[in-house]
């Protein structure tokens, strides 16, 4: 496959001019209305001087305006770079460094924090969705004459945590959105103008620019993008609107599950409800089946594309716990220490290959080479094959903290927190949280007179708020170490087993 989502954009907005491409909820815009938007975001930025390969990034909430204004970045040539917009001025200010945009566009409440990016950054200009991008929709410009693209170049960099601390931004190009959807609608069985996707998550996401927006668009399908989760308005869209493809963690299923009248929707018309980031509990799975619909567990990353493996529907009942055997191109292995496959059934790490695999990380070559290794993305996860090459997903080797979706680095945290005057170790991780799965957890040793509220009010000045722990343990004895000096994260999660019961959540 050889188009790319400005192709397909173009393509749609002439075989299909009416079809609505996007509904934010419930102001619908069609694909004729869609790409005479984007042309003129791609007049804008061209006439700033934006171009081929320049970066272009985000700072706001899920909006008709981001869409239009990321789908301009993409007919001038640039890369879109998103930015999560919890993350504090510090936090942006090193994806700045790192990709050195020449605009971020902002919602007007961030564009403040976008000012206070630390100096001796690299200077960008500010420019907001609503004074800069809204005015354009009803505009009727020429339409923009893109340049050729190179399939293979970077076109996006969704950042995601490491567990070094330090952000890495995964390249996505042309040719591997393209390979991994092309991919994903010939194992689902969508046809063209098929898709009808509900987007709860968040576009800077990749689950927002990639497998929202990008997706969308090379389908011909339609978009329902909500500004945030709220599990009623969730439901109603997928019964009213008959949305038929969502995918989430399964805290999200199991909030919509709650919703009254659940019990009596019609979900059959669903093709595709696929579900990652943690196991699929059989009750959540006992709860969907009676409404038609075949939760499915999925293994995946960023650096894949997102999706590298699902569940077969004629599995899901009876393999909750498997995460399908790849497709036609993704291929799995689980490998040991030495790099050798294991035997089946025998714990290993997950190693993949597809359409959708990352030619690298943006601007880090060491990280890079330590992902790939022949040809093979090194997930840093563990899982099983069966001996019918079922792949089950059994823990991160990584201290990797998923919360609400978002991934969370446990050393960024231990960094800040070790900042606290009177702080000599820090461990953090993940602990389960009825709203969002997981949420961060801190235990400290450190001076007399340090508390757990100043932990927290440290942290909430220099973090994100969902990185920020909400259960802090703070005491006067060294923290359990391994042989090899490195603290024992697993002897501390078993000794506080019971944190969120045993100690006051600390807001």
């Amino acid at each position: 496959m050889t188009g790319t989502v400005v192709d397909a954009l173009t393509y749609w907005a002439r075989a299909r001019p009416t079809m609505t491409a996007i509904d934010f909820a419930g102001d619908q815009i069609t694909y004729a209305q869609l790409a005479a938007w984007a042309d003129a975001a791609a007049h804008d930025l061209a006439a700033r001087g934006v171009g081929t390969g320049d970066r272009v990034g985000f700072l706001g909430a899920n909006s008709l305006e981001w869409c239009a204004a990321a789908l301009g970045a993409f007919k001038v040539g640039a890369i879109a770079a998103p930015f999560n917009p919890r993350l504090t001025a510090r936090e942006i200010g090193d994806l700045v460094a790192d990709c050195e945009p020449v605009v971020v566009y902002g919602d007007a409440e961030l564009r403040a924090r976008l000012a206070e990016v630390p100096a001796g950054r690299p200077d960008f200009t500010i420019l907001g969705f609503e004074e800069h991008v809204r005015p354009l929709r009803d505009a009727t410009p020429q339409p923009f004459d893109s340049p050729v693209v190179d399939m293979s170049a970077p076109t996006a960099i969704v950042f995601t945590s490491g567990t070094t601390g330090r952000p890495k931004g995964v390249v996505f190009t042309p040719a591997t959105i393209a390979g991994v959807m092309r991919e994903w609608e010939l194992v689902e069985g969508f046809r063209a103008n098929e898709l009808r996707t509900l987007l709860v998550l968040p576009l800077f996401s990749a689950a927002g620019i990639i497998w929202g927006i990008s997706r969308i668009i090379l389908n011909g399908g339609t978009l329902f993008l909500q500004p945030r989760f709220d599990p009623a308005t969730a439901l109603e869209v997928l019964t009213r609107d008959k949305a038929n493809t969502f995918t989430g963690p399964p805290i999200l299923f199991e909030q919509i599950a709650r919703v009254p009248g659940f019990d009596d929707a019609d979900l059959s018309h669903m093709i595709s409800a696929h579900v990652g980031g943690a196991r699929v509990p059989v009750e959540l799975l006992a709860r969907w089946t009676p409404r038609g619909v075949a939760l499915r567990q999925l293994y995946g990353q960023t650096e894949i594309g997102g999706t590298a493996t699902v569940t077969p529907r004629c599995d899901a009942a009876t393999k909750p716990e498997k995460c399908g055997w790849g497709t036609m191109s993704t291929k799995i292995r689980v490998v040991d220490t030495a790099g050798n496959d294991c035997p089946p059934n025998e714990p290993g790490e997950i190693l993949l290959r597809g359409p959708g695999m990352m030619p690298g990380y943006w601007r880090n070559d060491d990280a890079t080479r330590t992902t790939i290794v022949d040809g093979w993305l090194h997930t840093g996860d563990l899982g099983v094959l069966d001996e019918h090459g079922y792949l089950t997903f059994v823990d991160r080797l990584k201290d990797m903290i998923i919360s609400g979706g978002l991934n969370i680095s446990p050393a960024e945290i231990e960094n800040i927190i070790g900042t606290v005057p009177g702080v000599e170790e820090v461990a953090v991780f993940g602990v389960d949280d009825d709203k969002f799965g997981e949420t961060p957890a801190a235990v400290v040793r450190a001076d007399p007179g340090v508390t757990a509220f100043d932990v927290v009010q440290h942290c909430n000045r220099l973090l994100a708020d969902y990185k920020v722990p909400r259960y802090v343990v703070v005491r006067d004895q060294p923290l359990p170490r391994q042989a090899s000096g490195k603290i024992a994260k697993r002897d501390l999660r078993s000794e506080y087993a019971d944190i969120t019961s045993r100690y006051a959540r600390v807001r």
